[in-house]
């Protein structure tokens, strides 16, 4: 049986055939399905590059104009599609760059050669100049320190540094330098280097990464370079036509095929116990849960068993079922079940014929009677306004899963403000148990109540045989403690149990912080952290974490989470904060604001818009003011975020928008939004998640 070489196409040879003509887009496709058929065809041309530094990178003909850049190894078995372009330009991007074996990590890297050498040129210009025109009395201040004097060859290039690169690095002497030089480095090594400029070490680096340095590696073994999880960020080995076509029909779902190495081994392979990932807005926590689940799902679903992704809003649950459709084949999709939690509660009172209505809504009619009526019973002497009753319920008892006055009576009531002896309690509490009984007359029950019920119930039932073999939670920050303690219960304790991801800074549902731990989640030896943002500007990344300067921020297990080492890998311009007079004029400076960004955007590019507002009549009155400036728009409801649509604006209100993301994002909010750190840290929040929306141009207008 003749062994087939392994043929692999680069992240840059499909973001280029996302630029390419319709018409050159399908030759190129044609021709790299022959090519994975055969790379070592007679019929394939393969030139020589002059002065290209990497022997083995040649050029293929695809027509009379347009040139592919493959690498043909001098020895081996494996063909990787690098680049496409015109003759001229795909010369000149292979000229300097080199496909080489990172020898610590043994991780496959494209490095640029040119950078190098100009920088060496450079440098040695500047020392020239000096040394001519410099006066001889003149004072020199000393050069900064390097950023990474301190750390051997073989440390930078663990964290991902191409040992072509050593030099240049050895030169960062401040964070901006680093920064310019991204562009240049693998996205690992980019991370591991400001983490350590940051203050980590490069074990704890490599420990929270799960990298290996101490295994012999052999430079030009490019098969076992693909294999390893930073390879498998940049590059996708393609075994069949079928495989072929399916990733270059769709270039531009980059998160469906490249997963950055920490995300890739997160994804993959067991776990001990419960798994908990942070990371800022736009980081791939989603995208990670999302593989996770499909690995789960095609390792770990057996004997009928079933994967649960599940989230907080219908909205997300629906947009995660569909991009999982996208990823998996039909035969995973069988084994993972989408459902956000309060559906599936939904479903688990149905199945058990529990005639109970949940209230989602303490000012809907039954609710609001059934409240009406307990305070009417409450104890005047206390002069306690009606408030501190619903925060109590809210935060202490429904949050704690309170039931009885002795419960109560040594329950923890930290943050709440107003101290209460024991004869206090037992004063407040009859309002509670009074709620519960006119809720239960009229057949409701609050949700939290809810959670903890049916949790008791498939503890009682030794789990109850639901079926699953894992549970991946998003927006883990939103779920509050009864939501966690059944989500714990719904699943035997065990290997891949229980994978969460989230982030504090983005918690605008639930007021009570959980701390997992306290809902018995153990994830102690199983916490990471994802720290590159894929999405937004790290202009728009600024402006947004700025926003949470004095807001204290948890890690969703009592611990607190910092946004300094979070950082952005793409740039643009600074996001405008505009006071308005009103909607009206939010909506003129708005109008304008569409109007540049496309005037801007490039031939055969649609970029998409989103106005988010803070509330549905705002947004349906810049709605209206956009239609009749010509400006066709959709509303985002919980029934649709018509993601399909194209050549509109978006209308959100702020919780709508939440796990969605556009090229320019508009946000429109009431001043009062932006008062003291302390009081409006909700709003905030909420500001924090509408603007983290955008990818590319982001505008702020407190009306």
């Amino acid at each position: 049986m003749s062994f087939k070489p392994k043929v692999a196409l680069a992240q840059d040879f499909l973001l280029q055939l996302a630029r390419l003509p319709v018409s050159m887009h399908a030759k190129v496709m044609k021709w790299a399905i022959q090519f994975q058929a055969d790379p070592t065809s007679s019929g394939i041309n393969y030139e020589n590059i002059n002065g290209a530094r990497d022997p083995n990178l040649k050029s293929v003909r695809l027509d009379k104009d347009w040139r592919g850049i493959v690498f043909k190894p001098s020895k081996g078995d494996v063909y990787v599609l690098l680049y496409v372009d015109h003759h001229d330009d795909a010369y000149r991007w292979a000229e300097n760059r080199k496909l080489t074996i990172n020898p610590v990590t043994g991780a496959m890297q494209m490095v640029m050669l040119e950078h190098v050498a100009e920088q060496e040129a450079d440098r040695g210009a500047l020392e020239q100049n000096a040394s001519e025109y410099a006066a001889p009395t003149q004072s020199v201040e000393p050069a900064p320190s390097p950023l990474f004097g301190e750390l051997s060859d073989t440390e930078l290039m663990s964290l991902g540094v191409p040992e072509e690169l050593l030099p240049v690095v050895r030169k960062i002497s401040s964070e901006e330098a680093l920064d310019a030089l991204q562009p240049r480095l693998p996205a690992e090594a980019y991370e591991g280097l400001f983490l350590v400029a940051a203050g980590d070490s490069v074990s704890q680096v490599l420990q929270a990464r799960e990298t290996r340095v101490d295994q012999a590696i052999d430079t030009s073994d490019f098969v076992a370079a693909l294999a390893t999880a930073e390879s498998q960020s940049r590059f996708v080995v393609v075994d069949d036509d079928e495989a072929m076509q399916a990733i270059m029909n769709a270039p531009l779902a980059q998160w469906r095929v490249f997963l950055h190495p920490t995300q890739n081994k997160l994804a993959r392979g067991d776990r001990s116990g419960p798994v908990r990932v942070l990371g800022g807005a736009g980081t791939g926590k989603t995208v990670l849960a999302m593989h996770r689940a499909k690995w789960l799902a095609e390792n770990r679903a057996l004997g009928g068993k079933k994967v649960l992704f599940t989230t907080f809003t219908r909205n997300l649950a629906l947009d995660i079922e569909e991009n999982l459709k996208t990823l998996c084949s039909a035969d995973t999709m069988a084994k993972i079940e989408v459902k956000n939690l309060d559906a599936w509660v939904g479903g688990f009172m149905r199945a058990r014929k529990l005639e109970h209505r949940i209230v989602y809504d303490r000012k809907q009619d039954g609710a609001l009677q059934a409240w009406q009526a307990a305070l009417a019973t409450k104890d005047a002497t206390l002069d306690l306004p009606d408030s501190f009753y619903s925060d109590e319920l809210e935060q202490v008892v429904l949050a704690q899963g309170l039931t009885t006055l002795d419960q109560y009576r040594t329950a923890r009531r930290v943050g709440r403000g107003v101290i209460l002896s024991r004869a206090k309690r037992d004063a407040v509490w009859p309002v509670f148990e009074e709620y519960r009984g006119q809720l239960a007359s009229r057949k409701l029950k609050e949700v939290d109540d809810a959670y903890r019920e049916i949790a008791e119930m498939i503890a009682i039932e030794q789990g109850s045989q639901l079926g699953y073999a894992a549970i991946v939670i998003d927006e883990t920050q939103d779920f509050g403690p009864q939501a966690l303690k059944l989500l714990r219960a719904m699943i035997a304790h065990g290997p891949n149990d229980l994978f969460f991801v989230g982030d504090g800074h983005q918690r605008i549902y639930s007021r009570n912080r959980a701390a997992m731990s306290r809902c018995g989640i153990d994830i102690r030896g199983r916490s990471r952290k994802l720290y590159l943002n894929y999405r937004t500007t790290d202009e728009i990344r600024r402006q947004a974490v700025a926003l949470l300067e004095a807001c204290e921020i948890d890690d969703l297990d009592d611990g607190h989470d910092e946004s300094k080492r979070y950082k952005s890998l793409s740039h643009g311009p600074a996001p405008e904060v505009r006071m308005t007079s009103g909607l009206e004029e939010a909506a003129r400076v708005t109008i304008a604001f569409i109007q540049q960004w496309r005037s801007v955007q490039a031939e055969n590019e649609s970029l998409s818009f989103c106005v988010v507002s803070y509330s549905e009549k705002s947004r349906d009155a810049l709605g209206q003011q956009l239609q009749s400036a010509g400006i066709a728009s959709v509303p985002i409801t919980a029934q649709s975020n018509h993601a399909d649509a194209r050549n509109v604006v978006h209308l959100a209100t702020m919780h709508r928008a939440k796990g969605l993301e556009f090229d320019c994002v508009i946000v429109v909010a009431p001043e009062n939004y932006l008062g003291p750190a302390e009081e409006t840290a909700g709003q905030r929040r909420l500001l924090y998640v509408a603007l983290t929306r955008a990818k590319r141009g982001a505008l702020l207008l407190q009306v």
